[in-house]
């Protein structure tokens, strides 16, 4: 597949996923009544249109957003009865609430149909290393983690995103886990010591083992290893897919001792000798799955696909956390363009492997930002529907409702700022594209 088809496929899934949501907002407009005078997808100039009913659904040049545009007294032509304006804050809420949920429902249908067919990222004990915090309480490989101090764990994903949120410290950790169908628990305490870091992240899935993220303080930056770099040999055992060598690390935890690596660049390979950093931290000498999946069946699918869902939603709002506290980079954010990049990325890197791994990988997209659009825009900024949902509550604590004048000044203003904010992050991906 090449680069023009796989950025086809990435703006028609975004399209799509905007189409369900604004569909959300739509639905619940006809069910209270609210007149639609247009349904778009895209911004600018209309590349075709066509009318139904009193609404005009239209595709636009832009291929990023979308609007469901719901009657206000603004529109002289429609009855006062189905403006927005005039309804009550309760009926308000849950057409702003619709869109957001509609994205949640689509997560979840998706989830169903990804984790019916590949299982789910057991959070199963990997490995522990002899004499470590983790070891002297009893934890062995094959062990599954439930809990991890106040927190239930049913997907690897869910420890690691709050391993990276909370890292751990001195501080003592409790955990609780599954062995041969019984249930156990434990606490020890990290210690603070010497352990040995790479510096870099790769794509933990079945496809390549491509470079996606380097510390450029790190042992791999320094050794010459650049980002989507291929990583094909490690030690002289072949490496064919990120799972290989995350299992790879698995085995051998990294030491003080050179690494050697092949990797692939623009189709040609190069060898780099790592001489691995020493990082004073703390550590519990404890690995554990977050990326194989176990198949499931019957009703365990329902339940994994809600963890999956859930688990997107609850990694959304700590991204967003971290971003706001410094933990994340801006550099790690990126808009529209990134998103249909990296997921080009994704299918040319996984069509080799079959068809079958490239929908799965395509479904695993729409389930991540179906669920990240939803939180996004419950986040409480005027212009978005979190705004808007604010100023019904507002409503309904108040028994008023807001002149519409200054709901429309808060709404502009709201407006203003998230066209700012996409132009700089529109702007960022594009550097990025040549950088």
């Amino acid at each position: 597949m090449n680069t023009v088809i796989s950025i086809i496929v990435g703006i028609l899934l975004l399209g799509v996923i905007i189409v369900f949501h604004e569909f959300g907002h739509f639905l619940m407009c006809k069910m209270y009544n609210v007149a639609v005078p247009q349904f778009f997808v895209g911004f600018g100039p209309k590349l075709c249109s066509f009318k139904k009913g009193e609404t005009l659904f239209s595709i636009r040049l832009l291929p990023f957003g979308g609007a469901c545009q719901m009657a206000s007294i603004e529109n002289d032509d429609v009855d006062p009865e189905r403006t927005i304006n005039n309804k009550k804050p309760l009926v308000k809420l849950c057409i702003y609430v619709a869109g957001p949920i509609f994205n949640f429902i689509m997560a979840f249908l998706v989830s169903l149909i990804v984790i019916g067919f590949v299982g789910y990222d057991s959070p199963s004990v990997t490995g522990v290393i002899e004499n470590s915090p983790a070891y002297e309480a009893g934890l062995r490989p094959g062990d599954v983690i439930t809990r991890y101090n106040d927190m239930d764990v049913h997907l690897g994903r869910e420890l690691a995103v709050e391993l990276r949120y909370n890292p751990i410290d001195g501080s003592p950790v409790e955990i609780a886990y599954e062995r041969d169908g019984e249930e156990f628990s434990t606490v020890f305490t990290p210690t603070y010591n010497r352990v040995y870091r790479l510096g870099f992240q790769y794509m933990l899935d079945d496809s390549f083992a491509t470079v996606i993220n380097l510390d450029e303080d790190g042992a791999f930056y320094k050794a010459g290893v650049r980002k989507n770099d291929i990583i094909t040999e490690i030690n002289g055992e072949k490496i064919g897919t990120g799972n290989d060598l995350k299992g790879y690390f698995d085995r051998n935890p990294v030491d003080k001792n050179p690494i050697s690596v092949t990797a692939e660049r623009n189709g040609s390979e190069f060898s780099f000798n790592v001489l691995p950093i020493a990082i004073e931290d703390y550590d519990a000498g404890l690995y554990f799955n977050s990326n194989y999946r176990t198949e499931i069946d019957g009703l365990s699918v329902i339940g994994y696909s809600f963890y999956e869902l859930r688990y997107n939603i609850v990694g959304t709002f700590k991204s967003i956390v971290m971003l706001f506290t410094g933990k994340l980079s801006s550099d790690e954010v990126g808009g529209p363009v990134r998103i249909v990049e990296a997921l080009g990325e994704t299918i040319e890197a996984t069509e080799d492997e079959g068809t079958f791994i490239v929908v799965m990988n395509i479904l695993n997209w729409i389930i991540l930002l179906s669920a990240n659009l939803g939180v996004m825009n419950l986040l409480p900024i005027p212009g978005l529907d979190g705004g808007k949902i604010v100023l019904a509550l507002v409503e309904m604590v108040r028994r008023k409702r807001i002149p519409p004048e200054k709901e429309g000044i808060i709404t502009l203003a709201g407006m203003i700022l998230l066209v700012i904010v996409a132009v700089i992050v529109f702007f960022k991906d594009i550097v990025g594209l040549f950088t």
